[in-house]
């Protein structure tokens, strides 16, 4: 079978359940983002070791993408004639996963950290932008048809998860994160520590 059909040459597309809507439709853009998070996932995988510890974590996440991709592309109204199913507990497993990290490290989610240091923290960073992007997309969608609740979290989740993931690669490299400064609520909590010493006089 050919690979192209020819049925999207006027910027038409299909959705699950047989309608059709513009390639441009806030459905396809979530769609497309969330296509670009997996590759971004899968660029980081390539870069990885075989035997890497993140290599299952990095498989299970990307085969979850494509069964939430299959939701976002069926309107609400046929949501029930989607075989593929959806767990419950999807954003659960990325909070295992970012306590595990995040357990062998020093405190740093108060700050904002410069991307780099090491390519797989740079890729790490680079999925997690593309997370944020999608949930973007996806919050859009959201106000015109309500998807699962559990995307929602499962993407936002995903974003911290990459987060954590840049971090720790530093963590295990022993390289310096590259800090800019602290959140705004940090930086107030520390200032009124610092008035209620009288350090500011």
């Amino acid at each position: 079978m050919k690979i192209y059909t020819k049925n999207g040459d006027r910027g038409r597309t299909g959705l699950h359940g047989g309608s059709r809507v513009d390639k441009d439709d806030p459905r396809i853009e979530a769609n497309g983002c969330l296509d670009e998070l997996n590759v971004a996932i899968g660029l980081l995988r390539a870069r990885l070791n075989a035997s890497h510890e993140w290599q299952f974590m990095l498989h299970d996440v990307q085969r979850t993408l494509m069964v939430v991709m299959s939701h976002v592309a069926t309107p609400s109204s046929v949501r029930h004639l989607n075989p593929n199913v959806l767990p419950d507990d999807l954003a659960t497993h990325c909070e295992s996963w970012i306590d595990a990290m995040t357990s062998s490290m020093a405190d740093g989610e108060g700050y904002f950290i410069l991307p780099g240091g090491t390519e797989i923290s740079a890729l790490c960073h680079q999925a997690r932008v593309a997370a944020r992007r999608a949930e973007r997309r996806l919050c859009t969608l959201n106000k015109l048809d309500a998807l699962p609740a559990q995307i929602m979290s499962y993407i936002n989740r995903l974003s911290d998860l990459f987060f954590t993931m840049a971090r720790y690669d530093l963590h295990l490299a022993g390289a310096s994160e590259e800090r800019w400064q602290a959140f705004g609520y940090k930086r107030k909590r520390r200032e009124d520590v610092a008035e209620n010493r009288g350090e500011g006089n």
